[in-house]
């Protein structure tokens, strides 16, 4: 088993990838910034090995590498995905800034894997599904700053002949998600038979159950890639908002009406957002498993479940 570094564990996605890595056993030392917010692994605080450290600053990041020695590392850590989060000093900081930092020490300190967590955004507005090796589009100051730090992940892995990924990640929903997202919304308003304010019904995105994204980052780590692979993380199929409410009323067994347009459109929201994830198929075998009805389901039993964070979601059952 390896010794693994992992930012962003208090996230979302890093949060769901941390329980991975334990179940498969190996030796998680999460990476923390100040102040973070523990509530996602509170279960496994005692099962992880825990650093809190400002990545922007280099020695800091150095320091920490050296003295963890990881095999793996896994750096999710984000800022500016939520409309909330505007200030382009901190994105850059955090989406750029310490990548470069926490890279330059893994290189150093021989890692034998880095992945790196990019973002679909960095495609900007497409009226396909974008092939990885075709030129990028960022339209916000986040998408800006994902693709630079892909692009300094992959100028490194070539440079040094390094086995450094970056896995574009389209949209992902499962257990832990942020509660004031759709998917979470949905579930814990349709389980007492309501919906919430909705946006256009043909607004689109490619929804990538949890489990098939930490299967995806366990693979870039574990399996041989060419240097500076930057692979999609997608189903490569369209849910329309229509769409997943139809799931979402038929999984839950209600029968509420959607009030279109109750929601004004957002400046990301497209009809085409779709991965082509064709090259992590044929590179990793990696594939997604899950259809939405079936994430969703999943993703409702274990909110039902997760009694300890319904104040949280909102959830009355």
């Amino acid at each position: 088993m390896a010794r693994v570094a992992i930012t962003g564990a208090t996230g979302f996605v890093g949060a769901n990838l941390a329980r991975r890595l334990l179940a498969d056993g190996h030796e998680v030392h999460a990476l923390l910034r100040p102040g973070y917010q523990p509530w996602r692994i509170d279960a496994i605080r005692a099962d992880l090995h825990l650093h809190t450290v400002d990545l922007a600053d280099r020695s800091a990041a150095r320091a920490v590498v050296e003295a963890i020695q990881p095999e793996w590392t896994f750096h999710l850590a984000a800022h500016g995905a939520y409309s909330h989060q505007q200030d382009a000093d901190a994105i850059v900081r955090t989406n750029l800034t310490s990548t470069i930092h926490l890279l330059d020490a893994c290189l150093d300190a021989g890692c034998a894997a880095f992945v790196n967590a990019g973002s679909s955004s960095e495609y900007g507005y497409k009226d396909h599904a974008p092939d990885e090796l075709e030129a990028v589009d960022p339209n916000s100051t986040y998408a800006v700053t994902k693709a630079a730090a892909a692009h300094y992940c992959r100028f490194r892995s070539i440079s040094r002949g390094a086995h450094v990924v970056t896995l574009r990640l389209y949209s992902v929903y499962g257990a832990y998600e942020e509660p004031t997202r759709l998917i979470p919304r949905l579930a814990a308003l349709g389980m007492r038979g309501q919906l919430p304010p909705l946006v256009n019904p043909d607004i689109a995105r490619d929804y990538v159950y949890i489990d098939d994204v930490c299967e995806a980052f366990i693979r870039a780590a574990s399996m041989p890639s060419a240097p500076g692979a930057i692979y999609n993380v997608g189903t490569g199929v369209q849910t329309t908002l229509r769409q997943a409410v139809e799931t979402v009323k038929r999984v839950l067994a209600f029968d509420a009406e959607p009030q279109w347009g109750s929601m004004p459109d957002r400046a990301w929201d497209t009809t085409v957002w779709v991965a082509n994830p064709a090259r992590i198929n044929a590179a990793l075998g990696w594939e997604a498993r899950w259809t939405f009805e079936q994430g969703f389901a999943a993703f409702a039993d274990w909110l039902r479940a997760a009694v300890e964070h319904h104040g949280r979601y909102e959830v009355q059952l």
